[in-house]
């Protein structure tokens, strides 16, 4: 009470302005100069988040013993149907169990078809074997069986040569037909 500026009727005005003081000090981060840090680090709303509170708490939060290791939770997608269940319920329902009958006769590859074009029909003999039935004289013409190598059905894409030729095969379009017929070779359907 020695100082002049501090007489009885001052005392609250001097309360405030300390009060107002330590508030102003706990409200906005430490100035650059002091804590040497960016801006990044000290703007008003980061400085107040948690990770800064718990800066120089050991575990951060964490506790002791386990110190945020391992898998509380379990590994991957386990307790799908036990402690994560409202989870699996609500984002992915019908992930558990089986829905309908099994098909006991199922047949595989039922509409397994490989198809081969007329400008490649050639290609599946060989060039000697062309040439030596263009040479023949006595009307002959070559057996190509796309069966055996591998095909089941003609397509119509392509020109054939002028020569006769008789085609093994289960199917045939019917622009292909026309165009085998056209050099005067023949079309023979097979199992």
């Amino acid at each position: 009470m020695n100082n002049p500026a501090c007489t009885p009727a001052t005392i609250p005005a001097l309360r405030i302005e300390l009060s107002r003081e330590k508030q102003s000090s706990r409200a906005f981060p430490p100035s650059r100069e002091r804590c040497g840090l960016s801006s990044f680090c000290c703007g008003p709303a980061r400085w107040l988040r948690k990770t800064r509170k718990l800066r120089g708490h050991v575990s951060h939060g964490h506790g002791r013993i386990g110190k945020h290791r391992k898998h509380p939770g379990g590994r991957g997608n386990a307790g799908g149907m036990h402690h994560h269940r409202i989870n699996f319920d609500k984002y992915h329902p019908g992930y558990f169990g089986k829905v309908g009958m099994r098909h006991y006769h199922l047949k595989k590859n039922q509409h397994f078809c490989p198809t081969v074009n007329l400008d490649k029909l050639w290609t599946l003999v060989s060039e000697q074997t062309r040439l030596n039935y263009a040479k023949n004289e006595a009307g002959l013409a070559p057996v190509i069986d796309v069966v055996r190598s591998g095909y089941y059905k003609v397509l119509g894409k392509g020109k054939l040569p002028k020569q006769p030729v008789i085609v093994k095969a289960k199917f045939f379009s019917r622009k292909a037909e026309e165009k085998i017929k056209e050099v005067g070779g023949a079309c023979v359907l097979v199992a």
